[in-house]
């Protein structure tokens, strides 16, 4: 018979909406539901209110394990900890993460919290599969509480080279509790091989064959395994009529432009949003006799706005996008359209049926899921996307044009060059592609994972 799987999350895959609860869209939840229900699996994660408990409850076929977060656990471990010292050092210390003390002692504390929520709920030779950077000491805890149960971690962001995770006060005490883990799995071969080598540096681990390293008498496999999206859906919903005319709708209401250039972000500091925007301001002056030719929009989804560096970000960027619509736009016409707010599904696939270009340019990122949205909703095989070598999706859509998004000329030079690109170069790039991106979709994801587990 097959083992439990227990899902451990920073969240539930659910949230309380008006008087009911309701499964939280993405591909991530649609992916493990059917295999959560099938094994009769729980999930367990905080339910999204500071300072409640919440008994546990069934919901979609799974049981979910609500674990309680005070007011001060959000502002410690969340914000703090994860978000203040995690967050930027993972993603190359573009902005510079602070050591507290406090943040983590409370970064300890509620990793040991979910680790007792799993025991409650976990067999002794049942599966936890603990998800991303929140949660990197829960395997530990763990691993201490039922011996005999399989445990894997997968970190959804980027993990960084030794010489920025060395800064971490407290590195030897993460990688512990991640090599109690049967696996350790990661979006990329750079961040599988950059994990190595810190735990060899810092564990005295010693790699093995097969992508496995021995830690302290344990072998612990570190694998690769990129996670992909939902293909049909997002196929499905960019073919359909509706989402056809609400596109044709949309450029029009842009003005027609000759190219539609999209941009779909979270408002974070590591997507390069201001340095996109001081390429498309390159474009347009690079075309100064025709700017009416592109429209640009961006969407930036609000995100940790209680955190300065954030509310900083949003300033410059709207202060840019101010400055350049000031300099360029002509009555009934404006260069950049910036929205800052969230956008249902189906709005987000008509801005992706409807773009000529798709521009992706994280400073560092550890997939990117943007980029493979795009490429799903592109039924003619036309489209052109810009990707930044710095995001985890570059590893493998390599018919993408590759930029580097420090570098504001090459992004600027290569916006021209996707206008000005022939259409059966347009069509040979996307059908690879597209070909990538249903090869490597999230049940493929979820399968490659549960697999390695239970070998």
């Amino acid at each position: 018979m097959d083992s439990r799987i227990v899902v451990v999350a920073n969240r539930l895959p659910v949230r309380w909406v008006e008087d009911r609860w309701e499964t939280s869209p993405g591909g991530l939840v649609r992916a493990l539901v059917p295999i959560l229900e099938e094994r009769k699996g729980a999930w367990v994660g905080w339910g999204g209110v500071a300072g409640e408990t919440i008994e546990p409850f069934g919901h979609a076929g799974i049981e979910q394990i609500p674990v309680p977060l005070s007011t001060d656990d959000i502002d410690d471990f969340y914000f703090g900890f994860c978000n203040g010292t995690l967050w930027p050092l993972y993603h190359d210390a573009i902005a510079s993460p602070d050591f507290h003390r406090h943040w983590w002692r409370a970064y300890e504390r509620v990793n040991r919290r979910y680790a007792e929520a799993v025991a409650e709920v976990l067999d002794p030779e049942g599966i936890a599969w603990v998800q991303d950077y929140q949660l990197q000491l829960a395997p530990g805890f763990i691993r201490n509480l039922v011996p005999s149960a399989k445990i894997g971690f997968y970190l959804h962001i980027p993990w960084p080279p030794v010489e920025l995770f060395s800064r971490l006060p407290w590195r030897a005490e993460i990688l512990r509790g991640l090599v109690a883990a049967d696996v350790v799995a990661f979006q990329t071969r750079r961040s599988a091989e950059n994990f190595t080598r810190c735990v060899r540096r810092y564990l005295g681990g010693v790699p093995k064959a097969q992508g496995t390293i021995d830690v302290g008498g344990r072998t612990v496999r570190v694998q690769r395994a990129p996670i992909g999206i939902d293909v049909d859906e997002f196929r499905q919903l960019a073919a359909s009529p509706e989402i056809q005319d609400r596109a044709r709708r949309l450029r029009e209401d842009l003005g027609k432009p000759e190219k539609l250039i999209l941009g779909v972000d979270r408002l974070d500091y590591t997507k390069g949003i201001d340095v996109r925007l001081k390429a498309v301001d390159t474009l347009l002056a690079m075309s100064a006799d025709r700017p009416d030719r592109y429209a640009f929009v961006q969407v930036a989804v609000p995100t940790r706005e209680e955190v300065p560096a954030y509310k900083d970000l949003r300033e410059r960027v709207e202060g840019m996008v101010g400055r350049i619509n000031g300099e360029y736009a002509r009555p009934g016409w404006s260069p950049i359209h910036y929205l800052h707010r969230s956008i249902p599904l189906h709005d987000l696939v008509t801005y992706y049926v409807a773009a000529d270009i798709m521009l992706v340019t994280p400073l560092r990122d550890g997939m990117n899921l943007v980029a493979k949205e795009y490429v799903a909703c592109r039924p003619d095989n036309d489209g052109v996307l810009i990707l930044s070598e710095f995001a985890g999706a570059a590893e493998n859509m390599r018919s993408a044009l590759l930029v580097n998004p420090h570098d504001v000329d090459q992004v600027a030079t290569t916006l021209q060059n996707a206008v000005e690109m022939e259409p059966e170069e347009i069509e040979s790039r996307m059908r690879s592609l597209k070909k990538t991106v249903k090869r490597e979709d999230v049940y493929r994801w979820a399968r490659v994972c549960l697999s390695a587990l239970e070998a």
